[in-house]
């Protein structure tokens, strides 16, 4: 009887306890979806790590119980105030919702289930147009789940801190349209699963370090900001699909290595440098670029009959250099070109297929050159002497002729 009694007073004593866990405005389990759309069925709310279930008051309860190491939220709160702290300015109110340890329902946060579905991570960060100023703080480096920053369009300075190298999933990094200074920021080329880098319309300067086109980038974003010096000879090894290094200072030649890119190679703009010398004759092998603009440099001399082994370009633009020689017709054949523009330049002289393009309806701008009988041209005394008459552009030997696409072999017989 006495064991009866012991029984029920045990069931009096725990029941309450149990039945107290499930109960108060702090548990979400399964609640969604959270964070713009991107991570449904996240749970608990609030922080609570490791799919355990506390009491709370919603955002404004205590904290979960704590655990041998934070939940990948929990960090990611850490994170977020961290910067929130660090922008003086939010005009748009973004950071309004940044409140509370739920980070999935921060506007312009995202969320995904982890890669073992077990919790939610934050899985990126899209703040274009919000115009905030600030920071870039390094707790941001908690969030190594990740895979994009987008923040373009804001008011962002300084520099990218050092810890961004520990974002391990990131894979798009968008800075641009900030306020960003200082020299290239190299610890982007650590975080190791970039393929997407974007710092045009900033303050960067200095020179562009040679490891940058040995990366694995798809996507090379430089222009609009004050970078200098000569182009790195690792341009060749470009692995990239666009590559933007306009309106910036470099100098100096294109690298000899020009033309020897990731055959995936689609746009590449250089447009207003200070670039001298030849276009290299290896630009025949971007067999698939569609976009190549070297205009307002200083370029000189001949176009490179290798031009015809670009099938798929589309804008084809080098005004605004001092190139010469007589336009030829393996340009103005090209079967997929849409626009050409060789306006500014001191060519003598087109072949009747450039004729043709007015009736191919493609853009074509021959205006300012030295071509005698036609309208729009330089006056005389400006084409008595051709800049660069004497520079010798540097051929592909002849033991190694060029063909499209490829550089042939040397040939120990002749078939």
């Amino acid at each position: 009887m006495e064991n009866c009694w012991l029984l029920v007073f045990l069931l009096l004593f725990i029941i309450p306890i149990e039945a107290g866990f499930g109960v108060g405005g702090g548990v979400g389990v399964n609640v969604g979806p959270v964070g713009g759309g991107v991570g449904v069925n996240v749970g608990p709310v609030g922080g609570g790590g490791g799919g355990s279930v506390w009491i709370g008051g919603g955002i404004d309860g205590p904290n979960p119980p704590s655990e041998s190491s934070p939940s990948g939220l929990d960090k990611a709160y850490t994170a977020l105030q961290a910067w929130k702290s660090a922008i003086s300015d939010d005009p748009t109110k973004v950071l309004d919702t940044w409140v509370g340890p739920d980070v999935c329902s921060y506007k312009g946060v995202f969320c995904a289930a982890s890669e073992d579905g077990q919790q939610s991570v934050v899985a990126g960060i899209d703040l274009n147009h919000a115009n905030l100023k600030g920071t870039l703080v390094k707790e941001l480096s908690f969030l190594t789940e990740m895979s994009l920053i987008h923040l373009n369009s804001n008011r962002f300075s300084g520099t990218i801190p050092d810890t961004f190298r520990d974002l391990n999933s990131l894979q798009e990094l968008d800075l641009s349209n900030n306020q960003f200074s200082g020299p290239f920021p190299t610890i982007t080329l650590y975080i190791p699963s970039l393929i997407y880098l974007d710092l045009r319309f900033n303050n960067f300067t200095g020179s562009i370090p040679e490891e940058l086109f040995n990366r694995n980038l798809d996507a090379i974003f430089l222009n609009d900001n004050q970078f200098e010096g000569e182009l790195p000879q690792s341009l060749g090894n470009a692995q990239a699909s666009v590559i933007n290094l306009a309106n910036n200072k470099f100098s100096g030649n294109l690298p000899s290595s020009f033309g020897f890119m990731g055959t995936k190679l689609k746009e590449i703009l250089f447009l207003n440098n200070q670039l001298t010398g030849c276009i290299p004759e290896g630009v025949g092998l971007f067999t698939e670029i569609q976009v190549f603009d070297v205009s307002f440099n200083s370029l000189m001399g001949h176009v490179p009959d290798t031009i015809s082994c670009l099938q798929e370009i589309e804008v084809l633009n080098f005004a605004h250099n001092k190139l010469s020689g007589v336009l030829p017709d393996l340009v103005c054949s090209l079967r997929s070109l849409v626009n050409l523009t060789v306006a500014y330049n001191f060519f003598s002289g087109f072949s009747q297929e450039c004729n043709n393009l007015l009736y191919r309806n493609v853009g074509f701008d021959f205006s300012l050159n030295c071509i005698p009988g036609r309208n729009l041209q330089r006056p005389q005394p400006q084409c008595s002497l051709i800049p660069g008459g004497g520079l010798n552009c540097l051929r592909i030997p002849g033991a190694k002729p060029l063909a499209c696409g490829s550089v042939l072999p040397i040939s120990s017989s002749t078939p």
